[in-house]
C-alpha cells in the first residue's frame, strides 16, 4: 500500500536517496531516457521547503518512492533558473488571467522511483500536491527540459498540463507548462 502525505524532516534521508538515484548528473546517457531530475536539494533546502508545507511524498514500505516539490515564487527565486522564469512571468496569460507571483506557484521537481513508474503513483502524487496547493494558488507553473521527453509526455498526456511558452536558459531549452489547480485530475 502506498500512502501520500506532506514530508517531515524524518523523510529527508529517503528523499535524498531517491533524488541521488534520479539526478541527471548521476545518470549514464542511456538512463536519461527514463526521465530525470535536474535540481539537487540539500538537507537545509529540504528542511526549509518542508517547513513551508511544500514537499509531498509517496511512501511504500517505509521508503519514499516519489516526491514533488511545490512552493511560491518567493521561495524559488533564490535559484537563478527560477529567478529568470519569474522575470517574464507577468508577460504570460492563462485562461484570460495574467500570471503573477501571487496567483501561481512553481511545481516540481517531481520524481518517481523506477520500480513504481506506470503504477499510478505519478498521477496520485500530482493530485495530492495539486489539491493541497489549490488552497493557495489557482495556477500551477512548471518547466521541463526538452530532452526529458518522458517527463514531457507524462505531464501533457497523463496530467493534462499545457505548454504556455518555451525558453532557453544556461544553454538548455525548456517547455513552460501550466495547469488550473481547481481542475481535479481524473485518475483511472
Amino acid at each position: 500500500m502506498i500512502n501520500y502525505k506532506k514530508a517531515t524532516k524524518e523523510n529527508i534521508p529517503s528523499i535524498l536517496d531517491l533524488q541521488a538515484k534520479n539526478l541527471v548528473t548521476n545518470l549514464k546517457e542511456n538512463e536519461k531516457e527514463d526521465g530525470f531530475v535536474t535540481t539537487p536539494f540539500t538537507v537545509e533546502q529540504l528542511e526549509n521547503l518542508i517547513a513551508l508545507d511544500g514537499v509531498f511524498i509517496a511512501i511504500k514500505d517505509e521508503k519514499v518512492v516519489s516526491y514533488v516539490m511545490c512552493a511560491s515564487w518567493q521561495y524559488w527565486v533564490a535559484w537563478p533558473m527560477f529567478e529568470y522564469m519569474a522575470s517574464f512571468l507577468d508577460t504570460l496569460e492563462y485562461k484570460n488571467q495574467k500570471l503573477t507571483m501571487d496567483n501561481s506557484y512553481q511545481y516540481g521537481p517531481i520524481c518517481v522511483s523506477k520500480d513504481c513508474r506506470g503504477s499510478g503513483v505519478f498521477e496520485n502524487i500530482f493530485e495530492f500536491a495539486r489539491f493541497e496547493m489549490s488552497k493557495k494558488y489557482p495556477i500551477l507553473v512548471t518547466f521541463i527540459n526538452k530532452i526529458n521527453t518522458r517527463s514531457y509526455e507524462a505531464h501533457v498526456r497523463k496530467l493534462g498540463l499545457e505548454v504556455i511558452t518555451e525558453f532557453e536558459f544556461n544553454n538548455n531549452n525548456f517547455y513552460e507548462l501550466v495547469y488550473d489547480t481547481s481542475k481535479k485530475l481524473e485518475i483511472k
